[in-house]
């Protein structure tokens, strides 16, 4: 059986009932996905590895299909790993030198969930070493390059993720998010990237948690419902993972409308005004959908946070050195130097940071008592050359290395569930990403609420030129 040539353009929901129905299998769907890899991967750079066995899995699918006893909604459909995330049998190099012939024997709890769901883990995504930069590039795979403008970066540090789900590689991808590389990848490459909150995916069995546990596990995918499905399969305490029996009960919604709080701009940080215009023309659709829309500052301070926030990632390294003496041969100078800084930071600094870190949460769930949802663009800059680490400008004005990115860090700091959603129009002349932060908890009514707005104003109609032409 041969898949329809248009197969990668397909909505996931219609993917599922042809494996179901027996008009699809998931051997011909895996070879279809394969071979736009194969044509289409040297061009963006999305994968660092391939799993040549991945028929097998495939076979066992069909088996299950066969029986009418799929194993999940996932069955049989091909899904990427973050080359962060461990995969047993298969490379985990943290796109470092130092973990370059590392291959772990296990699965990490969300890899063995996925696993367990009969999602074909067709290969690893391209990061930046160690996960820790905006961009994707890297000492042994090089850099990713955005389906849209392959001169261009499809941000970091889950940018081979967003570049394969854009170009049509493979319908969904599992990634991570430590100061929104799930969402940022996803705004400049026209898809839709989830964080949800800390602890509702379990997590356990993986590289050392450089940023605590404000780096969560989640989707990127074209389409609401495709990370809908993919969180659905991951969702759920864990004993392995003691923050995940901590989540609070669903809070109560405010009706269908949702009180929507949009804050444009996070001083001193530049926005792009192609991305401004775009996310305030979401807003409008928005509240044309019968939401109450204010607009102003952020309803807290986050300059202490972001102070400790610079501290955590030198922290995390600290202790991959001291773990590893290979690391300060191995690993690229820019992370040794951090490193160092790291373990230069007494234990009261790291208990400074946590407190800082516990306070602010304190803050952020009290102020949605008055709001729903606090909106925001997602990155401040449009994608930027695929080699530079940040773009030093943001619509003529100087950047700091971290201003793309300045108003998704606090979300993983205040541990709340955010999504980012496409907004342009014409996405092949300006790419823009809309974020939405929702309570504590709040995960499931967020996906409610993006899949409202992607019913009124669809995206997944749009493709890169790179992805369809023959």
């Amino acid at each position: 059986m041969n898949a329809p040539a248009d197969l990668f353009r397909w909505p996931l929901a219609a993917i599922a009932r042809a494996l179901r129905d027996g008009s699809l299998t998931a051997r011909a769907m895996l070879s279809h996905f394969q071979d736009r890899i194969e044509r289409l991967n040297p061009v963006v750079n999305a994968f660092a590895w391939l799993d040549p066995a991945a028929h097998r899995a495939a076979d066992v699918s069909d088996e299950h299909l066969r029986a009418g006893r799929p194993r999940s909604e996932l069955e049989g459909i091909p899904v990427a790993v973050k080359d962060n995330l461990l995969v047993a049998g298969q490379p985990a190099t943290w796109g470092s030198p130092l973990y370059q012939h590392y291959r772990p024997t296990h699965d990490e709890l969300p890899v063995a969930r996925l696993r367990a769901a009969g999602a074909i883990l067709i290969g690893k995504t391209n990061v930046p070493e160690f996960t820790l930069q905006g961009y994707t590039c890297n000492p042994l795979f090089g850099a990713s390059r955005n389906p849209w403008n392959p001169a261009l970066t499809p941000g970091g540090s889950s940018g081979g993720a967003a570049a394969a789900v854009a170009a049509g590689l493979v319908p969904l991808a599992l990634c991570t998010d430590g100061g929104g590389s799930i969402r940022r990848p996803a705004a400049l490459t026209h898809l839709l990237g989830f964080k949800p909150s800390t602890g509702r995916l379990a997590r356990h069995g993986g590289f050392p948690a450089l940023l605590l546990d404000c780096e969560v596990v989640g989707p990127i995918a074209r389409s609401t419902e495709g990370a809908r499905r993919l969180f659905e399969c991951l969702a759920g305490p864990s004993p392995l993972d003691p923050s995940s029996f901590a989540l609070p009960p669903a809070p109560a919604a405010h009706g269908v409308r949702r009180r929507i709080h949009y804050v444009d701009h996070l001083p001193p940080h530049p926005v792009d005004r192609g991305i401004q215009a775009a996310c305030l023309q979401g807003m409008r659709r928005l509240e044309a959908l019968g939401h109450t829309v204010t607009h102003g500052p952020l309803p807290f301070d986050v300059s202490e946070v972001d102070a400790a926030w610079s501290q955590l990632g030198g922290i995390g390294l600290a202790l991959l050195a001291r773990r590893d003496p290979e690391f300060a041969h191995q690993a690229s100078p820019a992370f040794v130097d951090l490193a160092r800084a790291g373990a230069a930071l007494s234990a009261a600094d790291l208990l400074a940071c946590l407190e800082t870190l516990q306070a602010f949460r304190r803050t952020v769930r009290a102020a949605f008592a008055g709001v729903d949802i606090i909106a925001t663009p997602c990155s401040a800059a449009p994608p930027w050359p695929a080699t530079e680490i940040y773009p030093g400008t943001i619509d003529g004005a100087s950047a700091a290395p971290r201003s793309h990115a300045a108003f998704t860090g606090w979300v993983n700091a205040c541990g709340h569930p955010a999504i980012s959603l496409p907004v342009a129009d014409d996405p092949a002349a300006g790419l823009a990403g809309l974020q939405l932060i929702g309570d504590f908890g709040a995960d499931r009514a967020l996906l409610d609420l993006a899949q409202r707005y992607e019913t009124a104003h669809p995206w997944t109609q749009h493709w890169p030129a790179l992805a369809t032409a023959p």
